[in-house]
């Protein structure tokens, strides 16, 4: 399986990436008013918005060829968590677009979400 691909500090993530958790609930409301909730799943999935900068050419180059290879969200892949360096086996790019920019010599951006998915 691919893995995330790493700047060449060894990172995955830079200052003002973020990670959030979500979980899913089912509410179903009567017509008394009523309502019954139902967990869809025990667990929370995560979800990681990169913000990379100060890329030089062959980083940002690394990471497009990852989003490429990937089919954009298409395929899975693992994610080494940023804050915490537990893998994560089953994720995905969260979207069909990667957000880049080229602003010259080792000043590329990118901006991307990772979640993670149910197997």
């Amino acid at each position: 399986m691919a893995t995330f691909p790493a700047l060449k500090t060894g990172a995955v993530a830079q200052y003002g990436s973020s990670r959030t958790r979500g979980f899913s609930t089912q509410v179903f409301r009567f017509l008394d008013g009523g309502e019954q909730r139902f967990q869809d799943y025990g667990a929370p999935l995560r979800r990681w918005t990169i913000r990379l900068s100060l890329l030089d050419e062959a980083e940002l180059n690394a990471l497009e060829s990852f989003f490429k290879s990937q089919g954009g969200q298409a395929e899975s892949f693992a994610f080494p968590d940023p804050w915490d360096g537990t893998v994560y086996a089953n994720c995905s790019f969260a979207s069909d677009q990667l957000a880049t920019q080229y602003g010259g010599q080792a000043a590329g951006m990118a901006s991307v979400t990772v979640k993670e998915n149910r197997s």
